[in-house]
């Protein structure tokens, strides 16, 4: 990109809320069931029917901005957002405007070494639409509308970000929250989380945004990434051509890696708001907010905080184990069992560990933590034995293997046990050895003796050797030197 241009970003974000059922009836919300299975006379919007709202996604939208540090309106105002598709059965969608439930609030990211802040507009509820199938039905399109109903909360950021990176951090953090608070599972391939970039450059110095262009369903990192970088060169080309950008909605094709208009981009007056007369304003009491408030976690960045002052992790670290709860509660499991004095180094052995050994078994089964058969206990037990000398480090990697095949159960003292894997640490025995080996290769020793560094590690090697690999290395070295010195 030229360094005359700056880009502006801002997301939306769509969150599918967690609920067993939609926003306004009783369906199931449970993804893949078959087409129209899952949609009530107030999904399809039989003539009579009215809505009634669920409580849980209520207090999910709450949940989520005591989490980000917001304004929770009471009261909040639905209102009905008038346009016409084929998979809106009632002509509008249920959504706020005016007053959402949600207001202000921040998100605090990590780009690279850096921390941003990126402020938040609202955060409003509103119910989905159905989905148009246009394969398979010959020419035609069909439509499902089990998806219609189902509660959603719009996320707005404003637009704080300057580069696809950032957003990318945005969308992460964000990602990492609503799971975190168990508001929204964030399947992205199953549409449970989507983001909606409003991407636009200007001049360098310029106070003006640019003309907008806002790139629709985005449902992963990588596509996010790669829609933005090609819509900023895209703009830039078509200005410095000297043709002006037209506001717009755009797809973003992953098979090409472009994107391209699917219609000029409404205005909310377009919409025609008005507030819905089937549903009262929505009061939230103090007391509602204080239960809410009561069972909130901890939340992501209070415990990166706490990581970094109690065992003196560094930023980098500490997020890493933050990715998600299951990896900070799986974290916290193995360093309560390895138990050591230290817990700075405790803590640090327990993320080289989640971050080096168990990143790549995960990754090589393509599983998440919570599939892992190798269980947080077992892992601190594990690095407990590295820890109190009874395994080096060879063999903590041998018997981390054998856990991931599930030998004894994937209990590694078993796995000690049945291999006898446990290592030498008897002095004496490790002299004796030294001694043997020394005795037998008298060349390396003059080797060494006349400055030859090399023929030390060969000695190492022999008594390594010797031993099968069991010895302790830390003390053949030690040991070793003595002896050639003397």
């Amino acid at each position: 990109m030229s360094a005359k241009w700056e880009v502006v970003i801002g997301l939306e974000t769509h969150a599918q809320l967690s609920t067993a059922s939609k926003i306004f009836s009783g369906a199931p919300t449970a993804f893949g069931a078959e087409p129209n299975t899952q949609a009530c006379g107030v999904d399809i919007a039989l003539p009579g029917v009215l809505p009634v709202l669920n409580t849980g996604a209520v207090e999910r939208a709450i949940r989520f901005g005591l989490a980000v540090g917001a304004k929770i309106n009471s009261p909040s105002i639905f209102a009905r957002k008038n346009y016409f598709y084929p998979d809106l059965p009632k002509g509008y969608q249920i959504s706020q405007y005016e007053k959402p439930i949600v207001e202000g609030g921040t998100l605090t990211i990590q780009v690279g070494e850096s921390e941003k802040t990126v402020r938040l507009t609202r955060a409003h509820l509103e119910e989905d639409a159905g989905k148009s199938l246009h394969e398979d039905f010959s020419g035609r399109s069909g439509i499902d509308l089990n998806r219609a109903g189902t509660p959603l909360l719009e996320i707005v950021s404003e637009p704080d970000m300057r580069s696809a990176e950032e957003a990318v951090a945005y969308a992460r953090t964000l990602h990492t929250l609503v799971r975190w608070i168990d508001v929204c599972d964030g399947n992205m391939q199953e549409g449970s989380f989507r983001c909606d970039a409003n991407v636009s450059v200007r001049l360098l110095g310029s106070k003006e945004f640019g003309t907008r262009r806002e790139i629709k369903n985005l449902n992963s990192f990588r596509f996010l990434q790669q829609a933005i970088d090609y819509e900023v060169q895209w703009q830039i080309s078509e200005i410095e051509d000297g043709r002006k950008i037209q506001q717009a909605t755009v797809l973003f094709d992953p098979d090409s890696g472009e994107t391209r208009m699917m219609r000029t981009k409404e205005d909310a007056h377009d919409y025609r708001y008005f507030p819905d007369p089937d549903l009262l304003p929505l009061e939230v009491s103090a007391e509602r907010l204080a239960a809410v408030r009561a069972a909130m976690p901890e939340l992501p960045e209070a415990r990166r905080s706490r990581y970094m002052k109690e065992y003196l992790l560094s930023s980098y670290d500490a997020s890493l184990i933050t990715q998600s709860r299951e990896w900070s509660e799986y974290f916290e499991l193995a360093f309560q069992v390895l138990n050591a004095d230290d817990k700075m180094v405790a803590a640090k052995h327990v993320v080289n560990w989640m971050s080096g050994e168990l990143a790549a078994y995960l990754n090589r089964q393509e599983i998440d933590i919570t599939r892992s058969v190798v269980s947080a206990p077992a892992l601190g037990m594990l690095l407990k034995r590295n820890a109190d000398g009874t395994l080096n480090n060879k063999m903590t990697k041998e018997v981390f293997a054998a856990m991931c095949a599930g030998e004894q159960g994937g209990d590694p003292d078993a796995i000690i046990a049945a291999r006898g894997l446990k290592q030498i640490s008897d002095s004496g025995e490790i002299e004796k050895i030294v001694d043997q080996v020394l005795a037998a290769n008298a060349q390396q020793v003059a080797d060494f003796r006349a400055g030859r560094e090399k023929a030390f590690n060969s000695l190492v090697g022999q008594a390594m050797k010797a031993t099968k690999g069991k010895a302790n290395p830390q003390q053949v070295n030690e040991i070793l030197r003595r002896k050639l010195s003397g």
